[in-house]
């Protein structure tokens, strides 16, 4: 017999789950189908193993200055075994706490492949969802009235440039390497390639980016391109820009692997143990029955409206597999707005400037709204503020006080545009700026804002009085 739900969710990472968790609240019976494990990427093999693995980076980077706080450790030593156990031990947490959630939601799991099928003698619209089980049973056939598709994205390759999952690798191979490697080529100079570079960097490996746009991290306002390029090269990364690889150079030595990169109109061979390919991500698009659906697929990515419908109005996309900015936390809240959007609350739509983007590199940088450049283009006449943190008590108790904090404004409203961030802890600061967003605050209201001293806070302060030329401490 077909089980009949309210709704089907292709796909149980971030997006998904929480999706799910909504509309369970909202009373909605649902389902997810998932081929993986719940939690997806982003708690498997991205945001959350990544981040444990910066943490031990940053940890032991910090132990082999210690002396520097007056703190003598003797021989520091790096167990990477111990390095990854306590990654696995993180992230069977929280895929627990997880499948907690779902059990206490009463939202059922199958293990498996979803495909959409056409109209059916299950239902007279297309959406009917087969599941072919994991476990090798007999297919399961789901009739929903709504579907959302949260089937997430997988690391882009380069076309000639294999991944062989030992010698070139995406950041899921990296994730789970056996033993760090001593050298290695990371192509493409992006968010997740920078973190990388951060990363392997701070666990003494010898580090070369090559991005093919002129500047790193190249969607960050250009400003914290440069001061991360900067700070990255301090700490001993070879980065190069302008940098097109030549996936058919690629050689294997043995141990080693070489990979050639035409950089301003000459040939240049990289030696390293590794390569880490990082040039993005592509949707899960393939083989979950679109072509059985009016959903159009544009440049690779599920089109959708405000509220996350394709043009089948019952069937609904979220999260990576729509593009945009593929961020977990973006997904989360299309995910929201899709499920209230079928339970007819009419939600609002996403402002995606009003999104926060975090880098968790050492240093972070993290950002909302629009760089100097967007805004320009938008027309908008402006004035800026910046605050280093070197004028930060606290950035210097803590030893790091390179970055800075950029607050961009209508010079016109004095309505904050965009809020820029590198240095200490940033990312665990960019929500006080994506709620002055949100409210369409001014810098002034900022600045009216006592933050307490010593805090790595105070920088936001001094930078929204900066705007006006008032910043106390510089």
């Amino acid at each position: 017999m077909a089980e009949e739900y309210d709704l089907v969710i292709l796909g149980g990472g971030t997006g998904g789950y929480v999706a799910a968790i909504r509309a369970s609240q909202l009373g909605l019976k649902t389902a997810i189908v998932e081929k993986g494990k719940l939690g997806g990427t982003c708690l498997h093999k991205g945001c959350i193993p990544s981040k444990a693995l910066l943490r031990s980076a940053e940890v032991y980077h910090t132990s082999m200055k210690s002396e520097e706080y007056g703190v003598i450790l003797g021989d520091v030593k790096l167990d990477f075994p111990k390095v990854q156990q306590r990654k696995e031990k993180i992230v069977t947490q929280l895929y627990t706490g997880v499948q907690h959630l779902m059990k206490q939601g009463k939202i059922d799991i199958f293990e498996g492949i979803g495909r959409i099928l056409g109209p059916s003698i299950f239902s007279p619209l297309p959406g009917t969802i087969s599941v072919e089980m994991n476990n090798g049973n007999e297919n399961e056939m789901l009739i929903p009235k709504n579907v959302i598709i949260a089937t997430g994205s997988r690391p882009r390759t380069l076309e000639g440039l294999e991944i062989d999952g030992v010698s070139v690798v995406t950041s899921e191979e990296a994730l789970e390497f056996a033993a760090l490697p001593k050298s290695i080529i990371i192509v493409g100079g992006g968010v997740i390639g920078i973190e990388w570079a951060s990363m392997l960097s701070d666990f003494g490996a010898e580090v070369t980016v090559l991005e093919y746009a002129d500047r790193i991290i190249p969607t960050e306002d250009h400003e914290v391109s440069k001061e991360m390029e900067k700070l990255l090269k301090k700490k001993g990364i070879t980065i190069h820009t302008n940098a097109k690889v030549l996936s058919e150079t690629l050689q294997h030595h043995g141990e080693h692997v070489s990979i050639s990169a035409e950089i301003n109109h000459t040939n240049e061979e990289f030696t390293a143990d590794k390569i880490l390919v990082s040039v993005g991500r592509q949707a899960n698009v393939e083989g979950i029955g679109l072509t059985n659906t009016e959903a159009v697929v544009e440049k690779g990515f599920i089109s959708v409206n405000d509220y996350y419908q394709t043009k089948e109005s019952h069937i609904y996309a979220i999260g990576d597999c729509i593009g945009g900015l593929q961020l977990a936390h973006a997904a989360s809240h299309e995910g929201i707005t899709a499920v209230e959007h079928i339970a007819g609350l009419k939600p609002h739509a996403i402002d995606y400037s009003l999104v926060s983007k975090c880098i968790y590199s050492s240093p972070e940088a993290a950002s909302v709204g629009y760089t100097e450049m967007e805004a320009k283009e938008k027309g908008f006449e402006l004035k800026i503020g910046k605050f280093p943190f070197k004028a930060v008590g606290k950035a210097l108790v803590y030893g790091e006080s390179d970055g800075f904090v950029k607050i961009i404004a209508d010079a016109k409203t004095n309505d904050i545009l965009g809020v820029h961030m590198i240095g200490p802890h940033v990312t665990d600061m960019i929500s006080e700026a994506g709620l002055a967003r949100v409210l369409d605050a001014t810098p002034w209201e900022i600045s009216q804002t006592i933050h307490p001293h010593p805090s790595l806070s105070e920088a936001i302060g001094e930078a929204a009085l900066a705007v006006d030329g008032l910043a106390i401490h510089m």
